[in-house]
């Protein structure tokens, strides 16, 4: 009976200290969170939201351009490493014993380790230099490059999980070998591709080392994608490090909008994936 109560002491202390690292390791966002939300909404109204920035001395102004900047900058890089991330994580789920698998996987590894501030300098001497100016399509290059890892390794990860009977199945019905991968392997693991694009995305909508070597930014409303745009990480940088009170609020609602859009993304991904999810 002694060694049995002793178990039953180590397990409750054990669950005890679970509990607490859990706490501890969601206290520091829960603050940051608090205090980013304490600051920030105070700024938001329709005029910051729906309007351009101001020049310096005068009041009011808003982060429009920004805002439509971030879209513009995330949809080209999705455009670009989604379908590409995709087939990658297939090519190294379906060969994972040939030499080129071994080689793409460990280049995968290294550029998941690879300062954001790099791929901006790299970007930058790729493409800003060869069309002669800074633009939204190599901000976008720049974050797809950064996107690349994560997807990749969740397509791949999410792959290995479904069972091989999936598509033996699929073979055995006479569906040939790419209907199966597109119509059978490829949406029954959308839970776990679609989390890993939704984490991308979320990596890189506040990045700001790679867009100060590309995207450059704007203080104007711009639309084409071969000319500078502005972004909100990039207003954050520029106004947190301004010495006005003035955009100092502006940064601050900057932020606000930032960390509400990247939840209210991860919130939808998991409503979506959870929708979508095939069930074995």
């Amino acid at each position: 009976m002694s060694n049995l109560k002793n178990r039953k002491i180590k397990n409750s202390i054990f669950k005890s200290l679970v509990v607490i690292f859990a706490l501890a390791s969601a206290v520091p966002l829960l603050i940051i969170l608090f205090f980013i939300t304490k600051e920030g909404i105070s700024s938001l109204n329709l005029n910051f939201l729906f309007s351009l920035p101001k020049p310096v001395g005068e009041t009011g102004g808003g982060i429009a351009n920004a805002i439509v900047g971030t879209f513009i900058l995330i949809i080209i890089a999705t455009v670009i490493s989604v379908p590409t991330g995709i087939a990658i994580g297939i090519f190294l789920n379906e060969y994972k014993k040939h030499k080129l698998s071994y080689y793409t996987r460990l280049c995968v590894n290294i550029l998941q380790g690879t300062p954001s501030i790099v791929i901006g300098m790299i970007a930058y001497l790729w493409i800003v230099k060869q069309i002669g100016s800074f633009s939204a399509f190599s901000g976008g290059i720049a974050l797809s490059i950064m996107m690349l890892p994560v997807i990749i390794t969740s397509t791949e990860e999410t792959l290995k999980l479904l069972p091989y009977s999936l598509k033996e199945s699929a073979y055995a019905l006479g569906i040939p070998y790419y209907a199966t991968i597109l119509k059978v392997v490829l949406p029954a693991g959308i839970n776990g591709i679609l989390t890993g694009v939704m984490l991308s995305v979320a990596r890189v909508a506040g990045e700001t080392a790679p867009l100060l070597f590309t995207a450059f930014g704007s203080p104007f409303m711009n639309l084409d994608i071969m000319k500078p745009v502005s972004s909100l990480p990039h207003v954050i940088f520029t106004y947190a490090t301004s010495p006005y009170n003035e955009f100092h609020s502006l940064a601050w609602g900057a932020s606000f909008v930032l960390i509400a859009f990247v939840l209210i993304m991860n919130i939808s991904a998991k409503m979506i994936s959870k929708r979508w999810k095939v069930k074995f």
